[in-house]
């Protein structure tokens, strides 16, 4: 029921924006394309919406952040389901139109839109979240290196699994999934010989609903689970709440992803099944491209954040994770190896 009242509200919001927008932007008419005020910085949400506890979540933090330390008032918009380019491009120009700087998409499906829209505001800074293709002066390509990150849950999972059997959901089969998918299964394989890992995609394409349907996760997890899964990871957004779910019906663990599931108030009553979550700081990356255009010199081109710069790390917020001294041990292990080059993790 959440998820269909949050699009119902998804609409009301998207064609309610250019009034909204309006409102908040009517002391600032000059401030399209670098004027005299910046109302702060915008996002663009990924499928899901705010409430998945992950992905947008995080970029969420950063823009509350962003709003705490500048006296910004920012602005989010919902996506809806089934939307075309044409749609985010209308979501972009309204929001750069009106004076927010910078304009992140959330996510990679905002690319083709980042990229026309950037073209017709070269005064105002585009981000784009978890994709590098687009090369512009004015856009910036906030990309993690998800592999490693994936890698320390595979070798907390091969430490943690009694039936020597792990689980892998991946919401959408496309090359960023790829990569939680190689780093968790190198991790594994090179920490425990004789693990299997079992993995399932959850949808081909986004508009199928595999970052946003609870209940594909959570079917999919029983499916592992009754294979002898004993630890799952899941790397599908919104989904994976229903990944998270099955693990506790089960009391079996699960890994989250993204964000730091243990502290998620959505999940709370999951908690005690969440081992640990394979986290990136989508946060971090928000805020500080937000500060980066407060400063005067807006981040652009490629910025990838990893182990080593701290942009990709592994929760420790269970106890039982925590105070695991040979999990603890293998994972500093491994960190160190991925940080000094002696361990190469895949990404396909």
């Amino acid at each position: 029921m959440r998820r269909v009242s949050r699009i119902a509200v998804a609409g009301v919001a998207t064609a309610a924006l250019a009034v909204t927008v309006s409102a908040c932007g009517s002391s600032s008419s000059e401030s399209a394309g670098g004027g005299k005020k910046n109302l702060g910085l915008a996002l663009a949400y990924d499928v899901g919406g705010k409430g998945d506890q992950s992905f947008n979540d995080a970029a969420t933090a950063g823009m509350e952040k962003a709003d705490k330390e500048f006296g910004y008032k920012s602005t989010a918009v919902e996506p809806q389901d089934g939307e075309s380019d044409a749609d985010k491009v209308q979501r972009l120009e309204t929001l750069a139109k009106q004076g927010y700087n910078p304009v992140i998409g959330v996510g990679f499906a905002y690319a083709p839109a980042v990229k026309e829209v950037a073209a017709k505001y070269p005064k105002v800074t585009f981000g784009i979240v978890d994709d590098d293709t687009i090369k512009a002066s004015n856009v910036a390509d906030l990309v993690f290196h998800e592999e490693q990150a994936s890698y320390l849950a595979g070798v907390a999972a091969a430490k943690t699994t009694k039936s020597n059997v792990v689980g892998f959901v991946g919401g959408v089969d496309v090359p960023l999934i790829h990569k939680f998918e190689a780093g968790f299964k190198q991790g594994v394989e090179d920490t425990k010989k004789g693990v299997k890992v079992k993995s399932q995609y959850l949808t081909e394409t986004a508009a199928e609903g595999g970052f946003a349907s609870p209940d594909k996760g959570e079917n999919a997890a029983n499916g592992q689970i009754d294979a002898g899964a004993d630890v799952v990871y899941a790397a599908a957004g919104l989904s994976g709440q229903g990944v998270i779910k099955a693990a506790a019906a089960h009391k079996i663990w699960a890994i989250g992803v993204d964000s730091d599931q243990y502290k998620q108030a959505a999940l709370a009553k999951y908690k005690d099944s969440i081992l640990t979550s394979a986290m990136k700081d989508v946060a971090g990356a928000v805020f500080n491209l937000a500060k980066s255009v407060k400063d005067g010199k807006p981040q652009t081109g490629e910025v990838r954040a990893s182990l080593a710069t701290g942009g990709v790390s592994l929760s420790e917020s269970n106890p039982v994770f925590k105070n695991n001294a040979d999990v603890q041990a293998a994972v500093k292990k491994a960190e160190e190896g991925i940080k000094n080059g002696t361990i190469k993790v895949k990404t396909s």
